[in-house]
């Protein structure tokens, strides 16, 4: 019988080309299993982006179309309007048309991308945002580690520049805080790299916190630039490339089985997710 593609016999089988840069989002998939993230990025099996994916996409253009204009421009109104003219995008997007919603599940997705957007104007007044670059693609090296970034927002304050970053779902527990904080922790590293004097970094929840439309309460979780908390984003974020490069010699990328196994794409290239997920919920192997 011939080894399954996600099976660690073949991951020692097959040659495996090490990374030429980590992100935030690849070091944290490799924290997360060491063999979901070989699947996506080293065998590159597709991993379609599903319906909460697809609707931060959208808001996070609408967004950036906003901050393009001129500041006065920048109105609930001509959020609207940006909405109107890129909605046509995302609906010929194959991977929106893969979801295959009813219509009435599509009307849900646009309202709750616009009730992002309503939020996104609930914190902030874009009028007075000054900006310095949005979707900024940041390339550079922290520590030794190859690094590559998208930065949603650059925009200048009176003590440097504010690193912003949307998110589009619920904001985390009081304990997970630190950790979501390590992404914009390493994009100001990253910055700070290429010439610029970060000072505050800063989180915005657009999503909805409880299950009805007047539970929202779009959340703003800011930070001062703290060096100690930039240091231990960098140091984890190498430890991740490290572990990367000690997976990639040895060719062994061991499963992390738990409940996210049943949420993930590549479960079907994963007997040890297989079993994860039969033996949670009770499913003959």
């Amino acid at each position: 019988m011939e080894p399954h593609a996600g099976s660690v016999t073949a991951d020692v089988a097959r040659d495996v080309e090490a990374p030429h840069s980590l992100s935030p989002s690849g070091a944290s998939t490799f924290r997360q299993c060491a063999r979901r993230w070989k699947l996506r990025y080293i065998d590159k099996l597709p991993d379609p982006p599903g319906e909460p994916a697809l609707r931060g996409t959208f808001v996070h253009h609408v967004l950036e179309e906003l901050l393009a204009v001129a500041p006065l421009q920048r109105t609930l109104e001509r959020a609207r309007a940006i909405s109107r003219d890129l909605w046509p995008q995302l609906a010929d997007d194959p991977d929106f048309a893969a979801l295959e919603l009813p219509a009435e599940n599509e009307r849900a997705f646009r309202w709750n991308a616009w009730r992002d957007i309503e939020g996104y104007f609930q914190l902030v007044d874009p009028t007075q945002v000054d900006v310095v670059d949005r979707e900024r693609d940041v390339q550079t090296s922290l520590e030794g580690v190859p690094f590559r970034g998208i930065v949603d927002l650059v925009d200048r304050v009176p003590d440097g520049v504010r690193v912003t970053d949307y998110k589009t779902g619920r904001p985390p527990g009081q304990r997970f805080v630190d950790s979501r904080l390590s992404q914009v922790w390493l994009y100001a590293a990253a910055l700070e790299t290429v010439g610029n004097d970060v000072s505050e970094v800063r989180l915005l929840y657009l999503g909805e916190t409880g299950s009805g439309r007047d539970d929202r309460k779009p959340t703003e979780i800011a930070r001062p630039f703290d060096p100690d908390a930039v240091s231990a984003a960098v140091n984890e974020h190498s430890s991740t490339w490290d572990r990367i490069a000690e997976a990639t010699a040895s060719g062994r990328f061991e499963p992390t089985p738990g409940p996210l196994c049943s949420w993930c794409p590549y479960r079907d290239d994963c007997p040890e997710g297989q079993l994860e997920h039969q033996r949670r919920h009770g499913l003959a192997a």
